[in-house]
C-alpha cells in the first residue's frame, strides 16, 4: 500500500505500527511525507498514493473519487487554528492587509473565511499561501500582516513575539457547539476500507498502549521540535475521533462543510452517499 501523510507527530504516532509493517496484510507500506497543501492538490488532480491525509476542507472537491475513512484523522476541541499578528489592530482594514495561510483548501482557511464573513461582512484580505513552518517568521519579519497557523505553532508562537488575534477553534466551538474537523484520511474507492480502518485502529491502539515505542519514529520526522512539544501535539490532536468519527464526528464534518457550501466556499456534498458508500458497494 502507498500512503501519504504529514510528518507531524499526530500522524506519525497514529500510523507507527502500520508503516513499520507490523500488521497483517500491510507488511509492505510505502510512505510519502507531505504537507497538507500537497496532498490536497494530489487528491484534486487524482494523483498521489491510494491513501492520503488531506484537509476536511478539500474533501468536497474529491468526494466523487475517494472514500472518507472514518478513523485516523484529526478532529477535536481546543485544537483549532490561530490567527496571529504583530499588531493587534491589523483587523481594522482587511482590504489592505495580507494574510498568510497554509493552504487555500484547508480547514484553517475555511474557518478563517467563515469567521471573517460573519465578523467583517464583505471585507476581504489578500491571501498568500506559504508552507506552515514559514508563516510565523513571515509575520515576525513584517512580510505579511497576519498569519493563520496550525499544529505545533499553538505552542510556539510566543517565541516569535506574536499576538493571538483570534482562536478560530474557540470561535467555531462557541458558534456551533461542535468539534473542529481538521484532517481526514481518504482512500481510492477500490481500497478495502474495512481492512484499512481495522489496521489504522490497531496501529493507534498499540501507540496508546505503549507510546514510548513510537517516539524515535515521531521525533525522526518532527521537524526540529522538542520531544515535549511533540508530545503536547499528540495529546491535542490524537483523541477518540482519531479512533472513530462516530455520530458526533460525522455531524461536525457535515456542519462545517455544509455551512461552507452555503457560503460558496466548497462544492456541496451528498452526505448519504459518503456515509453509506462502504455498505452500498458491498451489496
Amino acid at each position: 500500500m502507498n500512503i501519504a501523510f504529514s510528518p507531524c507527530p499526530n500522524d506519525t504516532f497514529i500510523f507507527h505500527d502500520l508503516v513499520k509493517g507490523r500488521l497483517p496484510g500491510f507488511e509492505k507500506v510505502d510512505v510519502t511525507y507531505a504537507d497538507i497543501d500537497k496532498t490536497n492538490r494530489w487528491a484534486a488532480e487524482k494523483e498521489g498514493p491510494e491513501v492520503m491525509k488531506i484537509s476536511f476542507a478539500a474533501f468536497p472537491y474529491v468526494a466523487d473519487d475517494y472514500q472518507l475513512i472514518q478513523c485516523g484523522g484529526a478532529l477535536g476541541r481546543g485544537c483549532g487554528p490561530l490567527l496571529l499578528t504583530r499588531d493587534s489592530e491589523v483587523s481594522a482594514d482587511w482590504q489592505s492587509k495580507t494574510i498568510a495561510v497554509p493552504s487555500d483548501r484547508s480547514t484553517a482557511y475555511m474557518l478563517f473565511r467563515l469567521w471573517q464573513t460573519q465578523t467583517y461582512q464583505e471585507k476581504k484580505a489578500k491571501i498568500v499561501v506559504l508552507p506552515f513552518d514559514e508563516i510565523m517568521p513571515a509575520v515576525q519579519e513584517g512580510k505579511v500582516d497576519a498569519g493563520l497557523v496550525i499544529h505545533e505553532a499553538r505552542f510556539t508562537y510566543h517565541k516569535y513575539g506574536l499576538e493571538k488575534m483570534v482562536d478560530l477553534g474557540d470561535w467555531w466551538e462557541e458558534d456551533t457547539g461542535a468539534p473542529i474537523p481538521l484532517g481526514a484520511i481518504i482512500a481510492r474507492k477500490d481500497v478495502d476500507s474495512d481492512k484499512l480502518s481495522a489496521a489504522i485502529r490497531t496501529s493507534l491502539a498499540r501507540a496508546w498502549e505503549n507510546p514510548e515505542q513510537t517516539m524515535d519514529y515521531v521525533m525522526e520526522h518532527a521537524q526540529e521540535m522538542s520531544e515535549e512539544v511533540a508530545k503536547s501535539h499528540i495529546e491535542l490532536y490524537v483523541n477518540e475521533f482519531s479512533m472513530a468519527l462516530g455520530g458526533k464526528g460525522r455531524h461536525a464534518v457535515e456542519s462545517l462543510l455544509s455551512r461552507a457550501a452555503k457560503e460558496g466556499l466548497v462544492p456541496e456534498v451528498e452526505w448519504e452517499k459518503v456515509w453509506n458508500f462502504n455498505y452500498q458497494s458491498k451489496v
